[in-house]
């Protein structure tokens, strides 16, 4: 079964663009089933049939591609948005958003196919599980990282740890850099992370083990180690009966 997709861009040129790169995807298979210029005539055809996806544009005559990527958000049944745009400012706002994918003018036929196996998933979660909650509903963090906007599952955090004027946040799989306060990741996702000292914080499910650590600038004391890393974190003393309650529940 074929994707259906909606592509919204007031350049007409664009939009034959999409629809023959749309035609040229064979993993998934999709096809334009319908076209707008800007957000009223897209709202209208969203109104009057469904869509799996829509391929939208930022910069648009009247109300912008945020602005309708909003409204569709609150459809009772909405597509999944994907950005195709010349403009890579608004990655952040559009993640923000729930987009599943990004894509820079001109866009390449491979990334199209990986943003529409995207969507392919979506759909078929949705179809199997009849939920209206996918993993595109996952508490994301988004992450700014060389240049590319990521969409971080806050579920696959271990730790954040406060370095200079940024945060590490690691993964069993890699590191990033968030420039933000770790007072305020705390204070939004005290449910999930706990703090074990001043400089960092830790996934309360990911605790493994409490040990004896020396560390070279402040001596003996205690240090976590996690599930998914052999790294070691240090456990102030004033956060220590914290942590090993945290271990025994």
């Amino acid at each position: 079964m074929k994707l259906k997709i909606l592509v919204v861009d007031d350049e007409a040129l664009a939009r034959s663009r999409l629809r023959t790169l749309v035609g040229d995807c064979t993993a998934p298979a999709a096809m334009v089933a319908a076209e707008a210029a800007d957000a009223a005539l897209a709202m209208k055809a969203l109104q009057r049939e469904a869509f799996d996806a829509v391929l939208l544009d930022i910069r648009m005559p009247g109300a912008d591609g945020l602005t309708l990527a909003g409204a569709i958000a609150a459809m009772p049944r909405p597509p999944a948005v994907v950005f195709v745009t010349a403009h890579s400012e608004h990655a952040v706002q559009a993640f923000e958003l729930e987009a599943v994918d990004y894509l820079t003018k001109p866009v390449r036929l491979e990334r199209l196919q990986q943003a529409l196996q995207k969507v392919e998933r979506l759909v078929q979660a949705a179809q199997g599980a009849r939920a209206p909650q996918v993993s595109a509903t996952e508490e994301m963090l988004i992450i700014q990282d060389r240049g590319r906007t990521e969409r971080v599952p806050l579920a696959e955090v271990l730790y954040f740890k406060a370095e200079l004027k940024y945060i590490t946040v690691r993964t069993a799989g890699r590191s990033y850099i968030l420039d933000g306060s770790l007072s305020e990741l705390e204070e939004r996702h005290a449910a999930r992370f706990m703090r074990i000292h001043r400089n960092a914080l830790i996934a309360r499910r990911a605790v493994r083990a409490l040990e004896k650590h020396f560390d070279p600038e402040e001596g003996e004391g205690w240090a976590v180690r996690l599930n998914g890393i052999d790294e070691l974190l240090a456990v102030s003393r004033r956060q220590l009966s914290a942590v090993r309650e945290a271990i025994a529940s």
